[in-house]
């Protein structure tokens, strides 16, 4: 299964590639796609998805019309990277032709530098006179790099550094001779001429692909594993389960890591607009649907570091290859509910679970989980994979901890879940 995982990240060196390929996946499985345009019939026994922004997706299946409530997993598609500015070209200096990029996320900004780059994204084109169309676009070169200044010009780059990035994070693509080059370059990987191009999402991604190392082959290294590792994990156990009293959804949600305050994000009304459809197209009381719901919003946590343990929690330090972590803290969703259900769901499936919170001076970020529950009320735990070198543009995580994942969400999706009277029950 590890290389299932190492194919879906090399093939998705942006969040629309990811949610393409897991749209492939569904239609492949007899899922139907919706459109949010549309008024269209849903029905129990049916299999369905709908994306939102080409960026975000939700797929659920109707196992009957009286149906307990929603069994849910959230992850997200986007990682920290730099966005390519519509006017992308800059000119000079000394002849030199550069791209105009700016930081997306928060990311470390050192391990993008002397590396081969490239682009990837997406691009909206004419589609005959009226239509315009989504393309997905990987430029399959390195096409692109940021170089260092060499010791010799910065003599305390290993004493420490503050990275200007309108200055130090600017990729470098060609020479003079090659400007107005950079727009037909997308134009060639979109299929379409340059001047149809109307308008572009696109970032930067590394050239590398992923790997398994270590002295037992136990670490998987890749882009991106926060939050694709999740993703993929969370959607092996939705497509994996049983059909249970309760509707299973798979979310994806987008812009995670710039707050998710977007209409394709978790932030959003993507996940409740199609709960109250689901509902509504086959008769079920909305309220006690949502009552009886659970939330897994799925983004990795951190490992302690092998040199600098001293950045964990005294009595939280997941490690990698350790089982699926629950994460606890003030601005994380799981109470004390919420941890014992699912950890019984991992008991239940042989799943080893281990517990993260921050170091008390050092607070971590807000989660899919915190911001969905602004929109839906029910009870939600965040879980996560331990790694290493979080928001780095190549992360380290546990071999063992995808197959732990996948375990526990087929575990998850397979059951149903009821609160009646302060007692909360898996069936």
């Amino acid at each position: 299964m590890i290389q299932d995982l190492l194919t879906f990240l090399d093939h998705s060196p942006s969040r629309f590639h990811a949610v393409a390929n897991l749209c492939g996946e569904l239609e492949a499985a007899g899922y139907t796609r919706l459109n949010e345009g549309e008024t269209r019939p849903m029905a129990p026994g049916g299999k369905y998805y709908v994306t939102r922004g080409s960026s975000a997706l939700l797929a659920f299946r109707i196992p009957r019309p009286d149906f307990t409530g929603f069994m849910i997993s959230a992850s997200h598609s986007d990682a920290p990277t730099f966005r390519i500015k519509e006017n992308a070209e800059v000119e000079g200096p000394e002849g030199y032709l550069r791209l105009n990029a700016e930081r997306y996320g928060g990311m470390l900004c050192a391990p993008w530098l002397d590396r081969p780059l490239t682009v990837a994204g997406r691009v909206l084109v004419r589609d005959g006179s009226e239509a315009i169309a989504s393309r997905l676009v990987y430029v399959d070169r390195d096409l692109l790099l940021i170089p260092n200044v060499a010791i010799h010009m910065n003599r305390t780059a290993n004493e420490g550094f503050q990275y200007d990035p309108k200055c130090d994070m600017v990729p470098l693509m060609g020479m003079k001779l090659a400007k107005g080059t950079f727009r037909e370059i997308v134009a060639q990987a979109a299929g379409c001429g340059a001047g149809d191009i109307l308008g572009t999402d696109l970032c930067l991604c590394l050239r590398q692909k992923g790997v398994i190392w270590g002295a037992e082959n136990q670490f998987i290294s890749a882009a991106r594993l926060d939050d694709l590792q999740c993703a993929w994990g969370c959607f092996r156990g939705f497509m994996e389960a049983r059909d249970s009293a309760s509707v299973p959804v798979y979310a994806l949600m987008d812009n995670e890591e710039i707050g998710s305050r977007t209409k394709q994000g978790a932030g959003g009304t993507f996940m409740i607009d199609w709960m109250k459809r689901i509902c509504d197209s086959v008769g079920r009381e909305r309220l006690s649907a949502i009552a009886n719901s659970f939330l897994v919003s799925a983004d990795n946590a951190h490992a302690v570091h092998p040199n600098h343990p001293e950045y964990a929690d005294p009595t939280h330090r997941p490690a990698m290859n350790g089982g699926v972590v629950i994460k606890h803290g003030v601005r994380y969703t799981t109470g004390g509910v919420a941890c014992a259900v699912f950890s019984a769901l991992c008991e239940r499936a042989g799943v080893p679970t281990q517990h993260f919170a921050n170091r008390s001076d050092l607070p971590g970020g807000g989660t899919l989980g915190l911001i969905a529950n602004t929109h839906v009320s029910i009870n939600a735990v965040d879980i996560g994979l331990a790694q290493l070198a979080m928001h780095s543009c190549f992360e380290t995580a546990g071999v063992k901890d995808t197959d732990y994942l996948i375990q526990a969400m087929t575990a998850f999706y397979s059951a149903s879940f009821r609160e009646e009277n302060e007692r909360f029950t898996l069936e």
